[in-house]
């Protein structure tokens, strides 16, 4: 495999690799500490190599396709002064890593926390993040999930415009300071996933087309050029993008990716680029000797994508789960309808707890056809659940999180839907306290065009969910700034209340058996009503069980727990002064009655959990 890329091979010897299909002449161009131009060797398959001497760690350089004009390397590992300037060299090789006993943690005992680097902290870099680390594993989360760090125009953007997808943004701290964070989170036994995209590549700075056809005109993407997958000289695009995976894994030793939006990625090839990534990244665990995650965000609502290829999936090992968040969020907030007008049945969260997928093949007023197919049976590790994360602030005209739009009783009951959830949670940054500040979209283009367009793009988007308001500038420097978490709230008011709330939780789902069993054999919900729901999961084998009672309306509501127990434990009352997971200081007895089920009346806003065994 030829991978491209400057590879410092040691004592000022560097191997310089670029892929130029069609090209007659690849000129290597270094800048600095000294200028040469040099002819690179065509290797085959489209390549360009050259071993150079006298390259060190730091020295600047272009690629000149056709000898002609400058351009950064496709495949940087390092851009230290922009998208638009010279690549850097990197020696990969000169990082101590600290962290030569992480094996990694189970899927299924992670709490993911997706966090975008520039707005975690004041500060806005990797380094600022680590004096952080010890609050999150205090609260629990035992995984940090970064929106993408490849190389961006200027410094504030959401990642999503990255043009050198092996570059990690200078702003941030470059690749320095992502494996220093990375360290820091192994220390901690916190997991490190990265948020990465190939559907799209960002408009300013980007130069692959200078270099060869690694997009395509027979498809269309919503965000820019699609990329060439299965058209003519497409090996090499494949190359380019396959590889990335293991470079993140091996260079940087992150324990899982996230790819955005795989639905809006083309391929009519035999193996598709999902399935040859899986392939990749299953030999490479073989090599590492550890668990390496692959989880999708996804619009198909198909089980295909969390199926081995084997049996013609895609090989992910986990998939984002909106239906979970878009039944939850609507009976949350009566006035979501007007954005998810497709929901807001108690049964349809039932469903969503029952079987994974709430649109499953119906008919969809927002899509106007039928969408989605069955994922009833998939396990509940299988899937990613969520109250809020970037899309669901940031896409709102005032990048309200949720924790703006209902009150603290209505936070409380989404928390417990979610942590008491068959799926691996995941938390947006500040959600564990409620965080108020806005998630607003915001770039830092340097073209004027394209600052109009980005601007005028939003405000059409806007328009058509009949916003009171428009969004405010996303190149204005204070759409950024305003963006930023208030780490002190969490120690005031009813943001300590959450927070706490979390912590009871994130503690009762680790500690407590039926919390760890994923088969959705062992998960049932039922309606109470119109406004609660009775969510029963237990263990493999029948003899624990634990009933979650959830009233979302306003008033008392009538229910009843099964007669099957002798006697119900009251393990979690959201509606206390205090929560502890401890049994002996929040438990309660409530025998059954011989022949008829134990009533109950739920206060408003509320979720009770109870604790029970099969009597024989």
């Amino acid at each position: 495999m030829k991978k491209a890329g400057a590879y410092y091979l040691g004592q000022g010897r560097c191997r310089f690799t670029v892929w130029a299909p069609e090209k007659e002449r690849l000129v290597l161009h270094l800048v600095q500490p000294e200028e040469r131009k040099l002819d690179m060797q065509p290797a085959g398959d489209g390549f360009y190599t050259l071993e150079v001497k006298a390259v060190y760690p730091g020295t600047r350089y272009f690629f000149m396709p056709d000898g002609e004009q400058d351009y950064p390397d496709p495949a940087s590992f390092h851009q230290p002064d922009g998208v638009h300037e010279a690549s850097a060299v990197i020696d990969h090789t000169a990082y101590t890593w600290q962290d030569s006993n992480w094996r990694g943690l189970p899927f299924q005992e992670l709490v993911l926390y997706e966090l975008h680097v520039g707005t975690f902290t004041s500060g806005g870099t990797f380094a600022a993040i680590i004096p952080r680390l010890e609050e999150l594993v205090e609260t629990g989360i035992n995984a940090i999930e970064l929106m993408p760090v490849a190389q961006f125009p200027g410094t504030r953007n959401w990642g999503y415009d990255g043009v050198y997808p092996y570059a990690v943004q200078n702003s941030y701290g470059g690749p320095e300071g992502l494996k220093l964070l990375v360290d820091a989170c192994h220390a901690r036994g916190i997991a490190v996933f990265l948020d990465v995209v190939y559907n799209h590549l960002g408009p300013e700075g980007n130069y692959l087309s200078q270099f060869g056809p690694y997009f395509t005109d027979q498809y269309k993407s919503p965000w820019g050029d699609a990329i060439n997958f299965d058209g003519v000289w497409s090996d090499g695009v494949r190359d380019y993008i396959s590889e990335n995976p293991l470079y993140w894994f091996e260079h940087f030793h992150l324990d899982g990716l996230r790819f955005d939006a795989i639905h809006a990625v083309i391929d009519n090839g035999a193996v598709h680029i999902w399935e040859l990534i899986h392939q990749k990244v299953k030999k490479l665990e073989q090599c590492l000797g550890r668990r390496l995650y692959l989880t999708a965000e996804s619009d198909y609502n198909s089980p295909r994508v969390v199926k081995s290829p084997e049996v013609g999936g895609y090989g992910f090992d986990a998939q984002w789960l909106d239906d979970f968040h878009h039944s939850l969020y609507v009976l949350l907030d009566k006035k979501g309808q007007v954005r998810y007008v497709d929901f807001g049945k108690m049964e349809q969260l039932a469903k969503a707890y029952n079987d994974g997928f709430v649109q499953s093949g119906e008919y969809v007023r927002f899509r106007k056809r039928r969408h989605g197919a069955s994922s009833a049976g998939i396990a509940g590790d299988q899937f990613i659940a969520f109250n809020l994360n970037h899309d669901q602030a940031g896409n709102r005209a005032q990048g309200e999180r949720l924790s703006v739009l209902v009150n603290t009783d209505r936070l409380k009951l989404a928390a417990a839907a979610l942590m008491l959830s068959p799926y691996v949670p995941l938390l947006f940054m500040g959600e564990e306290y409620g965080d108020e500040s806005p998630f607003f979209y915001f770039v830092s283009h340097s073209d004027k065009e394209l600052i109009h367009a980005v601007r005028e793009g939003r405000k059409k988007e806007f328009s058509n969910y009949k916003w009171e308001a428009e969004p405010p500038d996303p190149q204005a420097s204070e759409t950024f700034e305003r963006s930023k978490l208030n780490w002190e709230k969490r120690r005031e008011g009813k943001h300590r209340l959450l927070l706490d709330w979390h912590r009871t939780l994130i503690a009762l789902r680790r500690s407590h058996p039926v919390l760890q069993e994923f088969s959705k054999s062992c998960v049932r919900a039922h309606v109470i009503g119109s406004q609660g729901l009775l969510l029963h999961r237990q263990t493999q084998d029948g003899l624990q069980h634990l009933v979650c009672l959830f009233n979302f309306s306003e008033n008392l509501l009538p229910c009843s727990l099964p007669d099957w127990s002798k006697t119900w434990q009251v393990v979690l009352d959201s509606s206390a002064n205090e929560w502890q997971v401890r049994k002996k200081n929040i438990t309660e007895s409530i025998p059954s009655k011989a022949k008829s089920n134990t009533a109950l009346q739920l206060p408003p806003l509320s979720v009770l959990v109870y604790e029970g065994s099969m009597e024989f």
